[in-house]
Parts: C-alpha cells; structure tokens; sequence
C-alpha cells in the first residue's frame, strides 16, 4: 500500500505465492484481493487496511477468481471467475454483518455465464448497474446490465471496449480501446431502462498496459482527479511507469465531450 502524505509504501500481505487486483471496500477499511496459494489457484481474500489481524478468504474455488469489485453499500462483491465449459464469467458474492458481530461471506452467485467470456465487472456509483466486458460479439465490447437482474442488456462501446470505470457523478462510463484509447459515454438511467449516448474520444493513447489491465486508470473517489499509469514517452515503452494526475477533471469531461451531452 502507498501512503500519500507519507510518501510511503507499507507491505501488507505476507502470504501466498501472488496477490493482485486490489480494490479498497467503500468505506475505507478492508482491501480484497486475488490470492494464489503454493500450488493453488487464485481465490478471493480480504484483510484490514491497517495491517491488522491476518487476511481471510472470501471465496473459495478450484477455479480461479479475479479482479472484484465493490458495489457502493459494501454488501455485494462481484468477480470474474474461470469456469469449465464457460470460460470467464462475472460472480457476484454477498457479505454479511459488521464490524462487531463479525464479516461473514455469502453463497457466490452467477450474474453472466455464458459460452463466451465476461470479465471485469463494475458497479455503478448507485449500485443499480453492472458494466462489465465481453467478447461475444466476436471481439470484446462493453455491457451494462440492471442489478441484481433481471433485465435487459444494452452495449455501451462501439468497436471495441475494455475495462469499464463509472465516474463517480453517475453520468459518465469510461472504457479503453485496443490501442490505448480512452473513451467516455455520457448515459442515463430510468427504473429498468438504460441509455449511452454515442462514445467520444477522451485521451489517445496515453497508457501501458504491462499486464494489468483494468489497473491501468483509475478515478479518484473525490471525482476531481484521474490516475493513469503511463510509460515516459509511450503508452507501449518499456521504460518505468509513472502515475499521472488531471485535475479538474469534469471541467476537461464538459470541455471534451459536446455540448447537450
């Protein structure tokens, strides 16, 4: 964990052979995370920010389970999973309890399975939506479907769309291209119906990706301000990665996209 204000980084897993994907819960105070036991597959843990108590699992599975992420009230967790016979398919896992009578995992629950893939899902800033990524269409675009379903299914990228992120004034869905473009879809939502206006180009080409797919851009939880990971020169350089902010960021948002938008 990197500590702002200290300039600091704190170690706080000691266990497993990888640990990946974090994501912090709503309020502040755990991080789940993808785990690999020695000689295992990755499954869901969790453990305090602040380095106390030891990690626990969340789920448990011979398949192995990647990228969560929080819907806002800290009650559901969703992750893609690796299934046999369906290849990725988006999970979703309740929790149950609190900080004094204790945490307690639900039943993992099927949201998209399918014979195609689905992966990283994201959860709406109100929590009524899930955006997530699909190749079913034979190359991979992004879906936003109601929560907790049914309903319908409306896809938000045109010619192609990883990585869903929602900005967090519950009006813009951001998404990356293949070659690194960043692309933003302004939409609205009324009781089960969804609507994504045409996507605009946002930035081009400003990223790395390393490997790390969706941890690639981020939105801070203050809506001010964007974190990209982005090679010196490049987004395809080999060289260090740096973290970059933009301030102002719905002013760039408005600036950008058209007007009645």
């Amino acid at each position: 964990m990197y500590e702002w204000e200290r300039d600091a980084l704190t170690r706080l897993t000691f266990a497993g052979e990888a640990n990946r994907f974090p994501v912090w819960t709503p309020d502040g105070q755990r991080i789940a995370y993808s785990s690999q036991e020695k000689g295992g597959t990755f499954n869901l843990w969790w453990i305090r920010g602040d380095g106390a108590g030891n990690a626990q699992r969340l789920a448990e599975s011979k398949s192995p389970q990647y990228a969560p992420s929080w819907r806002p009230d800290g009650k559901v967790l969703a992750f893609y999973q690796n299934n046999p016979g369906t290849n990725f398919d988006i999970v979703t896992l309740p929790i149950e309890g609190d900080d004094k009578s204790g945490w307690k995992p639900g039943e993992p629950k099927p949201f998209v399975n399918s014979l195609f893939d689905e992966l990283e899902p994201a959860f709406s800033p109100d929590g009524r939506w899930l955006a997530y990524m699909s190749n079913e269409s034979g190359s991979y675009e992004v879906y936003v479907r109601p929560f907790p379903g049914p309903g319908g299914k409306w896809q938000v990228s045109i010619g192609g769309g990883l990585y869903p992120k929602w900005s967090r004034n519950g009006k813009e869905l951001f998404y990356r291209t293949e070659d690194s473009k960043l692309m933003v879809v302004s939409y609205s939502a009324s009781g089960d119906s969804f609507h994504a206006d045409k996507p605009q180009l946002w930035s081009p080409g400003q990223f790395t990706d390393r490997g790390l797919g969706n941890y690639t851009f981020d939105l801070h939880p203050d809506g001010k301000r964007f974190a990209v990971l982005k090679a010196p020169g490049t987004e395809r350089a080999a060289a260090v990665n740096k973290v970059s902010f933009i301030f102002n960021f719905f002013d760039e948002i408005r600036r950008k996209v058209p007007s009645g938008k």
